[in-house]
């Protein structure tokens, strides 16, 4: 039986449990857990389907500032030659000079230029996309994901999805017409960070 004592020291723990669960975090910094990163592309494939493929390699890092979401940033590097199409043929030809360049232009890039919130998980990054030497604005939507403790690790894990279309002639990949291998191509990124 609760005694009234009891009762309103259970009152103050419920209460102050609640308010540090409900804290806005200051800046935090993550690293990209590679183990735990996607980005996925998809192209029109003369109108007959949509040819998915995937990068392997992913890397980079990102702050998140809840109490300032434009102080936030995202830096994410992709190596070119990890595209994986699930078709070895097909993947020795994307990381040819027709498409990837892999061999000259190793590494994709997106650093974040600016970052607005839309919504209580949703927003807007805009940034540089850096491909085949070239490097353009693009922006993107995102959903930030939730943010907990590994139950293994005891580690801060966060992410964030996102997806941009782009036209790959825009840097330079202009190999096969739009009707038959499209010029839209469309990014998925699915990022999982752990805190540092």
């Amino acid at each position: 039986m609760l005694t009234r004592k009891m009762f309103g020291s259970l009152a103050v723990a419920a209460l102050v449990g609640s308010a540090t669960a409900g804290q806005v975090q200051a800046a935090e910094t993550y690293k990209i857990d590679p183990g735990h990163a996607f980005v996925y592309y998809k192209v029109n494939h003369f109108g007959w389907s949509n040819n998915m493929g995937r990068f392997n390699k992913v890397s980079g890092s990102f702050v998140l500032d809840e109490k300032n979401p434009g102080a936030s940033k995202v830096s994410v590097e992709i190596a070119a030659g990890s595209v994986d199409t699930n078709h070895a043929a097909r993947d020795k030809h994307l990381r040819s000079a027709d498409f990837f360049n892999a061999k000259e232009f190793p590494t994709i890039k997106f650093v974040s230029t600016k970052i607005v919130k839309t919504g209580a998980k949703s927003g807007k990054m805009t940034g540089n996309l850096t491909m085949l030497g070239v490097t353009k604005a693009v922006s993107m939507d995102f959903t930030w994901n939730r943010r907990g403790k590994h139950f293994r690790t005891k580690k801060t894990h966060t992410g964030f999805s996102a997806q941009v279309t782009i036209n790959r002639s825009d840097w330079g990949m202009k190999k096969f017409p739009a009707a038959a291998i499209g010029h839209k191509i469309t990014l998925m990124l699915e990022i999982e960070g752990i805190l540092q």
